[in-house]
């Protein structure tokens, strides 16, 4: 077993070439450098129905929620990039918090994310860069038990933020989207 604090790091899009999940591997870069062990994962890895009370009581979970739920369950710390849709957060990320949430037998509610800490960023090609949707998902990751770090970016107009890496263009901006992966870092480290 790792000393280091471990951070699971994701995007809540199914983009090709999303600008959320090349921020959140800028991010992630920033929690690996403050010397966490990181796991970058896709949630097109994890196909999953829209959450459903009926299909959960007669078919139980589906078995990538269940996964999911486990490699969740092993780390301290999320990196969430969040693409907004039409002012809030995308169905994908929704759905996928749903599942996750949901206790198995004999398990404890909210399990997976009880005592988390978590870094929000989003990229849209608006000029608010998601920041409409990132106070909807503050909000519902503060109602299951998540700790949101106070610090969140937003970059807009983010077809023009990105070079052709998928590094932001902006010095500034990515050392404030790795500060997030290095706070979250630092307070699972203090929290285990």
């Amino acid at each position: 077993m790792t000393d280091q604090p471990r951070i699971l790091a994701f995007a809540g899009s199914a983009r090709k070439d999303s600008f959320n999940v090349k921020l959140v591997h800028i991010a992630a870069a920033g929690a690996r450098a403050a010397g966490a062990e990181v796991t970058v994962l896709d949630l097109n890895d994890f196909p999953m129905p829209l959450f459903n009370q009926d299909l959960e009581a007669t078919d139980g979970p589906p078995p990538q929620a269940s996964r999911l739920k486990e490699i969740m369950r092993a780390h301290g710390g999320l990196l969430i990039a969040s693409p907004e849709y039409n002012s809030s957060i995308s169905p994908l990320l929704k759905n996928t918090i749903d599942w996750v949430s949901r206790p198995a037998d004999g398990e404890q509610m909210l399990a997976a994310y009880q005592g988390k800490v978590a870094g929000l960023m989003s990229a849209s090609p608006g000029r608010l860069g998601g920041l409409r949707g990132l106070v909807h998902l503050r909000s519902i990751l503060s109602n299951i038990g998540v700790l949101v770090i106070p610090d969140q970016v937003a970059v807009g107009e983010a077809g023009a933020a990105f070079d052709d890496s998928g590094d932001l263009v902006d010095n500034r901006r990515r050392a404030s989207v790795q500060g997030v992966g290095r706070t979250v870092t630092t307070l699972v480290g203090w929290n285990r």
